[in-house]
């Protein structure tokens, strides 16, 4: 029965292959971090791991993993509301929401299910979903769960955003649904403007803090804090897979209500297995460590600064950043490919987008920077950027 179905798929393999597109992972062999160890034993500087406070091998957040194994155990075997509640799941979630200033919090698996899970159970066909055209592939899938009337507004632009406000104001409810940071360009959704019209055309507000929180605002606070919007915004959805560790969890945050009703209708939290206690444990001791200091933020974005202006001054084309991703456009999907193998030759850890994770014609190689990198990595990262740059002849 398989027979034809594989011969197709064969076929499908080696068209990507032969385009330069087939995606090939490279095995570490060491904890993350900004120097790391691949599979041959050679070594490597990452540049394109979401670890923007360079907390995934921190020994406080290891060691307090360890202590919640020791204490509670290794798994739940449960979901939340039979029997996979513990004390301390409830505690990560009252972080959360002091953290982000809300109501109340509740956890998932991964942001991929809180955005999977957020928009069914609170909207029907009578309400409009309105969402910006770079939106995390989540929060595209979690509105197709619903069946909402669906509009799209082009990136960050407030006059379409305003015409579809307009066109949705024949349906009940609204909502505006924007990334914080869209993940491949490094822009920030300006939130300020967006409240705005949400008050304006009485359209309540949710905002994906994945790329945003720990790393914008005066602090790191994410959109709300750069932006003073605190109060403005009823939902933020957020990953413990980045800033916050760089492990697994997901959660959404907001007022009262909306946490109440996901407790009792959103289907990836009432179906999966609760967050095990290491994951609890690391995440409760990472919002203690945030609020002690503010002093990985503050190094992250100086890096961000240092490299960004190096890399213009060499010559590179990188989009507007106000964040810790720095998108070098290459254009041209097979040179991404073929720039970050060169890459890895020099010791550099990066990876080559394009479509469909980026539009077609819009490839490039997104550098992430992170508070584990020092000074020396960010110099080898560029000198390593000019020398491959030179080569392929993206640089004169």
């Amino acid at each position: 029965m398989y027979g034809s179905f594989q011969k197709h798929l064969q076929a499908e393999l080696k068209a990507i292959d032969e385009a330069g597109l087939y995606k090939r992972e490279r095995n570490i062999c060491s904890p993350q971090g900004a120097e790391i160890t691949l599979q041959d034993g050679s070594k490597a500087l990452n540049f394109c791991a979401n670890n923007y406070l360079g907390l995934a091998d921190s020994p406080r957040l290891v060691a307090a993993a360890k202590k919640a194994m020791d204490e509670r155990g290794y798994g739940m075997s449960s979901v939340r509301f039979i029997c996979g509640t513990q004390d301390r799941h409830r505690e990560l979630e009252q972080a959360v929401a002091r953290y982000f200033r809300t109501d109340d919090a509740i956890l998932y698996a991964a942001c991929f299910d809180a955005n999977g899970g957020v928009f069914e159970p609170l909207f029907t066909a009578e309400d409009a979903i309105i969402s910006d055209s770079l939106n995390h592939a989540s929060i595209i899938d979690g509105v197709r769960l619903c069946k909402a009337v669906r509009y799209r507004y082009a990136n960050a632009d407030m006059a379409d955003l305003e015409r579809c406000l307009q066109e949705a104001q024949a349906q009940r409810f609204r909502i505006i649904v924007t990334d914080g940071v869209f993940s491949m360009d490094g822009n920030v959704a300006p939130m300020d403007r967006i409240c705005d019209l949400a008050e304006k055309y009485d359209a309540l507000v949710m905002v994906d803090e994945s790329h945003s929180a720990g790393v914008v605002g005066r602090t790191g606070h994410g959109v709300a804090e750069q932006f003073d919007c605190y109060g403005r915004i009823d939902i933020f959805t957020g990953t413990l897979g980045k800033s916050f560790g760089g492990a697994v969890g997901g959660f959404t945050t907001g007022r009262q209500e909306i946490i109440d009703l996901l407790r009792q209708r959103s289907r990836p939290y009432l179906f999966s297995n609760s967050l095990p206690p290491m994951i609890v444990g690391a995440g409760i001791e990472l919002f203690k460590m945030l609020e002690e200091s503010d002093a990985l933020h503050t190094k992250q974005q100086e890096n961000v600064v240092y490299f960004r202006e190096k890399m213009l001054a060499a010559g590179f084309d990188i989009k507007p950043t106000q964040s810790a991703i720095c998108a070098v456009m290459l254009y041209d999907a097979p040179l991404s490919q073929k720039f970050a193998a060169k890459m890895a030759e020099e010791g550099i850890f990066v990876t080559g987008f394009y479509y469909p994770v980026v539009p077609k014609g819009q490839a490039r190689i997104r550098v992430q920077i992170s508070a584990a990198h020092e000074k020396e990595h960010l110099d080898k990262a560029i000198a390593a950027f000019v020398k491959v740059g030179k080569e392929l002849g993206v640089l004169k």
